[in-house]
């Protein structure tokens, strides 16, 4: 497996744990000193879905990039 292929992958585990992390958020909105808790447990998969995502968006530019300075060789 590739490298973009397994960034790829690792991205969507993230987002099915932000999403899993936010619905708990809600669950236990209710009490005031665990959804601190569970709130900001949320933001490390959020963090690292930036992380990939910015990857992600970049990688087809970087690789335009990368052909071109090939082909002027």
């Amino acid at each position: 497996m590739s490298a973009p292929s397994a960034i790829r992958q690792f991205h969507r585990w993230m987002s099915i744990t932000f999403t899993v992390c936010v619905i708990a958020n809600f669950v236990v909105m209710g009490r005031e000193s665990i959804a601190l808790y569970v709130g900001l447990f949320t933001l490390l998969p959020l963090g690292l879905l930036l992380v990939t995502g910015l990857y992600l968006f970049a990688l087809p530019y970087l690789g335009r990039r990368n052909r071109h300075t090939s082909a002027t060789n």
